[in-house]
């Protein structure tokens, strides 16, 4: 399928807005594996018609990272040029592909005048199951396959989201199978809190090797992810394990295009 993605200044510049504003995020645009994730985003809001446009080059890192590191200053810096970016164009909406923008952008914006409704790629799949704009049909069937899905911490925990990737799993007609520690009891997969750039302390055990083995104790046949963190760390797990050929990590957007024969 072939489509352009319209960039904000271009769309500034023949005078139209968009519905949403789609926020890739470090990951999304750099990690060879989120530019999958990416992809699928993008071909899921040309599919079902949504009028919207990325940053492209204007967007820079949320400061996520810099602030989970200590360094306040740095990610107030790098938040306010966001901010007068997302200012300057009017955005009213955003959705992200992944949990760490969305939750900044939703929660720690707000307080330096960046004010928007924020939206994860998960609710924006279940809004559409919900409008009939999705319905799982035309492409690859999940039907009745063992399908576990892994919470984010700051998808679920931090902002209660636990329903939306959940239902756009339950629309495949798979098995839905939860791991031991899910939704209010999650474990993290191990890169939170700017873990994810730097090696971990001293320890018996790595917490994404911890966590795929609980995932493999359901005996899965995929997992589910909803963030680019997650989705290395899992991987990193699955790789260990050596059960790439048996388990398939796949993020929320990615089954759901598949799904969809997008």
């Amino acid at each position: 399928m072939e489509f352009k993605v319209p960039t904000m200044a271009e769309l500034m510049a023949a005078g139209e807005e968009p519905e949403i504003l789609f926020w890739v995020g470090c990951a999304g645009s750099y990690d060879e594996r989120a530019q999958k994730i990416t992809r699928d985003i993008c071909k899921i809001l040309h599919h079902v018609g949504i009028k919207y446009a990325v940053l492209g080059t204007e967007e820079s890192c949320t400061g996520d990272p810099a602030k989970r590191a200590g360094n306040e200053f740095l990610f107030q810096m790098q938040a306010m040029t966001n901010i007068e970016v997302l200012n300057g164009y009017n955005i009213k909406k955003i959705v992200t592909g992944c949990p760490h923008c969305f939750n900044t952008i939703k929660n720690e914006y707000p307080g330096l005048g960046g004010t928007y409704e924020v939206i994860h790629h998960t609710q924006l799949i279940q809004d559409l199951i919900n409008e009939g704009k999705l319905k799982a049909e035309g492409g690859e069937s999940f039907k009745g396959k063992k399908i576990t899905y892994h919470d984010p911490c700051y998808l679920g925990r931090g902002n209660g989201i636990y329903e939306a990737p959940r239902k756009a799993l339950e629309v495949l007609d798979a098995q839905l199978v939860e791991m031991k520690r899910c939704k209010t009891n999650g474990l993290c997969c191990g890169a939170g809190g700017a873990q994810m750039f730097k090696e971990p302390e001293k320890g018996n055990k790595d917490i994404n090797v911890e966590r795929i083995d609980e995932a493999l104790e359901t005996n899965p046949q995929f997992i589910a992810a909803g963030c680019p963190f997650c989705m290395t760390m899992l991987s990193d797990g699955i790789k260990l394990k050596d059960k790439e050929q048996e388990v398939k990590v796949l993020d929320i957007a990615e089954i759901t295009a598949r799904a969809n024969g997008l």
